[in-house]
């Protein structure tokens, strides 16, 4: 396979042999910028506006400059495919999302409609590169990678433990808790209690009076970490020292700020932290210089943006149909390591690992 640069060298290289710089190459990153998920947003939204501000320092892409769109979609369906109609009118080429399996998935009937190139940081649901859509990618792993890790760990440390699964109803919960459900119920473990809540509520008592009732000693959560922290709270507030499992939607210090030192020994799935990536040390210290932490999707973002660019600069436009090409056929060099994608548009990288939240912060479990 070709390997491609970092997504500033590929764009100075580009630059070279064009001299001054043309027009300007619309992009968008689209995520929940507000809303009870609006942290993923700021997250997404600071990994693409530094790899945009990045690549126009070093001179842009092929020799014209980046300008970024940002939209908000509140992890909303219907809004998400009102965001992506927005940016086909402002000649978007390519976005940078969504964060919400419930919004990439509808938002991608738009972007193939629209001959526009999708790369997801974060929607781990497998329908959305199942759909066969060529011109739709991801930078994270999917949701029946991340359960069959989930439903393994269970069933290797927690064996004769009694164990729930629930979530919120919606795409990526649903689809993941189903996922851990299939493995563990695959390694030979039945849960002793399968339920679903409504998120955005504040009280889960409910919910808390029946898993105390069960006996319940392991939770698995599919869902995000506003609710999974009320949980534990709640969990801990009726004396019950339930562990909590759950998945990449905790992965923001928002969980700890709802837990407190209750969220102690919460365990949760993810990729390898690129934060950790000897290549990524440049990037990591320009966020933290400016007092961001570029925490969970961040780089996962920037590192979606770069490999687009060096898809473009190989082919030398921003042809949809060409560029997608190129990011099935090359490997990329990024913030996350070299990466690829396979004909569905997955991500050839690492798969997930488990982290334990402590001390008010999350790192990998021993």
């Amino acid at each position: 396979m070709k390997i491609f640069t970092s997504v500033v060298a590929a764009s100075a290289f580009a630059l070279a042999g064009v001299g001054i710089a043309k027009a300007d190459i619309t992009i968008a990153v689209a995520g929940p910028m507000t809303g009870p998920y609006a942290v993923f947003g700021e997250q997404m939204k600071a990994g693409a506006e530094q790899a945009v501000a990045d690549l126009n320092e070093a001179g842009g892409v092929l020799g014209e400059k980046l300008v970024l769109e940002v939209g908000d979609d509140a992890c909303d369906p219907k809004q998400a495919v009102a965001i992506a109609n927005q940016f086909a009118g402002k000649g978007v080429v390519f976005v940078a999302g969504h964060f919400c399996s419930g919004s990439s998935i509808p938002a991608s009937d738009v972007y193939e409609e629209e001959d526009i190139l999708q790369i997801s940081p974060a929607s781990t649901n497998p329908q959305l590169t199942e759909a066969g859509k060529a011109n739709v990618f991801r930078t994270c792993g999917r949701d029946d990678q991340q359960g069959a890790v989930a439903g393994n760990y269970m069933a290797d440390h927690f064996a004769g433990k009694k164990i729930a699964i629930v979530h919120d109803k919606q795409a990526y919960s649903k689809g993941l808790a189903d996922e851990t459900k299939k493995q563990l119920n695959a390694r030979g473990i039945e849960e002793a209690l399968y339920d679903t809540i409504t998120p955005g509520e504040k009280d889960y008592s409910a919910l808390v009076s029946k898993l105390k009732a069960n006996g319940i000693e392991i939770l698995y959560y599919g869902g995000y970490h506003t609710e999974a922290g009320l949980i534990v709270r709640q969990m801990r507030d009726q004396g019950m020292d339930t562990v909590l499992l759950s998945g990449d939607a905790l992965v923001t210090d928002e969980y700890w700020s709802i837990t407190g030192d209750l969220g102690e020994g919460t365990l949760m799935t993810f990729s390898p932290d690129p934060r950790k990536n000897p290549v990524a040390e440049p990037i990591v210290k320009k966020f933290r210089d400016k007092g961001i932490e570029p925490e969970g999707y961040t780089l996962y973002t920037y590192g979606a943006i770069q490999a687009w660019v060096q898809a473009v600069t190989a082919t030398g436009g921003t042809d949809t149909a060409k560029v997608a090409e190129a990011l099935k056929s090359s490997e990329f060099e990024t913030v996350l390591g070299k990466i690829g994608f396979d004909e569905k548009g997955d991500v050839t990288a690492p798969g997930y690992i488990f982290y334990e939240w402590k001390a008010g912060t999350y790192d990998y479990a021993k």
